[in-house]
């Protein structure tokens, strides 16, 4: 991709503070329509992604932010770039989920000031055969709208596995390795190939790599194309493959790409761009459309999972300075009961409508208090099967505390690696770090595992870990009963697991998890599953 466009000039405007403010609301109102036009073809991560840009754009504090620099007697284009700038780094500097939303900001300034200036906005390039997409970053507009017969895989400098570029190729089954900071020494026209199970790109391959990479594309194509059937190990135990969706639209999709049902349903399309949080009846509706879809098969659903890294007036929180670490999750909510409990009562009203295995878990939980509080609300509730996410070490560590006061438990991996490894998930610096293969991640994994099988609680995982075959069989090996990822991931999960027995499984998670670090973990567990395989 082309570079961004340079930072305007700061120089007195030639036609006056009126005249710059209305050509600035003319071009972010321009930018909007468009957005909301290629919003318009699309469903699911995608639209919403577009849908919450072109907010941003009409939102009264950004047109404050413009008007405040235009007094300065700045023009248009110096005016959006030094308002988008300083919400960016307000974002950036909060931490967690609104961290990864920074990049966004660029965006749009990027585009409003193109506009300004009468040029096409920096954005992805047409050469007319299929290429890998190669940038510093990826915008959100633009990954949502890639032409998947063109765009092969995508490789970034920036971003981390839960920025809008990461979640969308996920949603788009797009290979993609983001966050690679020697990615700034490729160039245009060498050939390369993509690994996203290993993160890595191998740049100039010779004839044998390619033959090689070739053959293991056909072969995942295959067993893609195969009937879906519920995924178990090669000596039939039974490890059930749930899909992770983010709203009601992707769940047509989940079905026919073979889940065997959710597990892990995000809630907070429903608040996040809301003043006010949403009646039960709002609520209400989407569930039953999801419930609808998955009849009869297990859904679980995670409450509201927000805070100060994802600031919702309704929630009373205040910013904070680490709000990573601050009031977000179980501890927002508790704050907040009354918006927990209608949310429980939205559940329950829908599934009483609607057959379906309701599972109900909180985030963020790190206390078995936290987790005896959340357990009795549901119960309260009437609804049958509370549970907790594993997000926190402190939770793992004291897991067998945590289950005894729940029905089951679900790793979010992405979280546990990132409190594990104090390495901001968002932070491309630190994406050596963010990896759910390093031996302390396994090992807490396999004391939530170890209780779950000393109390009879299922255990799952519904982090992106979920979605790497080779991992999932790692997994599964330390103790997990259930896997839950993106849906495109499903086919390539299922056919790994069927390669290996428990005892097996039980074997390579050993060799991984006494492990020095990541890499190792990886390369040890690879050499095992050969070994078995053989």
């Amino acid at each position: 991709m082309a570079a961004p466009q340079p930072e305007p000039d700061s120089v007195p405007s030639a036609i006056g503070r009126d005249a710059e403010l209305a050509r600035a609301e003319s071009a972010a109102a321009a930018v909007a329509a468009e957005l909301r036009r290629r919003a318009a073809g699309l469903d699911g991560a995608a639209h919403d992604v577009l849908e919450a840009q072109a907010l941003i754009l009409e939102d009264p504090a950004a047109r404050a932010g413009v008007s405040e620099r235009l007094d300065s007697g700045v023009t248009a284009e110096r005016a959006v770039f030094e308002a988008f700038a300083a919400y960016r780094d307000l974002l950036a500097g909060m931490g967690g989920y609104v961290a990864g939303r920074a990049s966004d900001l660029d965006d749009l300034a990027q585009r409003v000031i193109a506009v300004l200036r009468g040029v096409t906005a920096p954005g992805v390039p047409h050469p007319g055969h299929p290429f890998v997409l190669v940038a510093h970053d990826l915008a959100p507009a633009d990954t949502a709208t890639l032409d998947l017969d063109e765009v092969l895989a995508i490789v970034t400098v920036e971003g981390g596995p839960t920025s809008h570029t990461a979640i969308l190729a996920r949603e788009k089954a797009l290979v993609a390795v983001v966050g690679a900071a020697a990615a700034t020494w490729l160039v245009e026209g060498e050939t390369v190939i993509v690994d996203a199970d290993a993160g890595r790109v191998v740049r100039e391959p010779d004839a044998t790599a390619i033959a090689a990479v070739s053959e293991r594309r056909a072969r995942l194509a295959a067993e893609a194309a195969e009937p879906s059937a519920p995924g178990r190990l090669a000596d039939g135990t039974p490890v059930p493959l749930y899909a992770n969706l983010g709203d009601p639209a992707g769940a047509a999709d989940a079905v026919a790409l073979g889940a065997e049902g959710v597990g892990l349903f995000r809630t907070e399309f429903l608040f996040l761009d809301a003043d006010d949080a949403p009646s039960r009846s709002e609520q209400q509706g989407a569930y039953e459309q999801l419930f609808t879809a998955f009849a009869g098969r297990p859904v679980t659903v995670r409450v509201l999972d927000a805070g100060a890294d994802k600031p919702l007036a309704f929630l009373g929180v205040r910013h904070e300075e680490n709000p990573a670490l601050g009031v977000r999750g179980i501890r927002a909510l508790r704050r907040a009961e009354p918006v927990l409990r209608d949310q429980l009562a939205a559940l329950a009203d829908a599934a009483a409508r609607h057959p379906v295995d309701l599972r109900v878990m909180a985030p963020m939980v790190a206390t078995a208090e936290e987790a005896r509080y959340f357990a009795a609300l549901v119960r309260e509730a009437g609804l049958p099967s509370a549970g907790v996410m594993i997000e926190v070490p402190a939770a793992a560590l004291t897991a067998r505390h945590v289950l005894a006061a729940v029905d089951f438990a679900s790793i979010g991996t992405n979280d546990l690696t990132q409190y594990t490894m104090a390495a901001d998930r968002e932070l491309a610096g630190a994406a050596e770090l963010q990896d759910p293969w390093h031996p302390a991640v396994l090992r807490l994994v396999a004391e939530v595992g170890d209780a779950g099988a000393a109390l009879g609680r299922p255990v799952g995982v519904c982090g992106e870990a979920a979605a790497d075959p080779l991992l999932a069989v790692v997994l599964v090996g330390l103790g997990v009963t259930s896997l839950s990822m993106s849906a495109s991931a499903l086919a390539g999960v299922r056919a790994g697991l069927a390669k290996v027995t428990a005892s097996d499984a039980r074997r390579i998670a050993r060799a991984a998890s006494a492990a020095e670090d990541a890499a190792t973990a990886r390369a040890a567990a690879a050499d095992e599953a050969a070994f078995v395989q053989d």
